[in-house]
């Protein structure tokens, strides 16, 4: 794959407020929302797209915000 996001896949990581905003935006309880969002970011049908300052990765329904700097994960919702 010829994406920076996946190229720096291991730089992915969150804020403890982006892991609550997360898990309460999704509903996912207590699992490690950072590796939830790089097997959904590493999936060969995700549609990733820089805009700007963040990347914004379309998957199963969900999109994920990530600045594209940082590569923090910014926050992730259901379309």
């Amino acid at each position: 794959m010829d994406n920076i996001l996946v190229e720096n896949i291991d730089s992915l990581h969150t804020t403890d407020l982006g892991v609550e905003r997360i898990r309460r935006n999704l509903g996912l309880g207590c699992i490690d929302v950072v590796a939830w969002c790089k097997e959904k970011i590493l999936e060969p049908d995700a549609e990733i797209k820089r805009q700007g300052k963040n990347y914004y990765v379309h998957k199963d329904r969900y999109v994920i915000t990530v600045n594209a700097s940082s590569y923090t994960i910014i926050t992730c919702h259901k379309e």
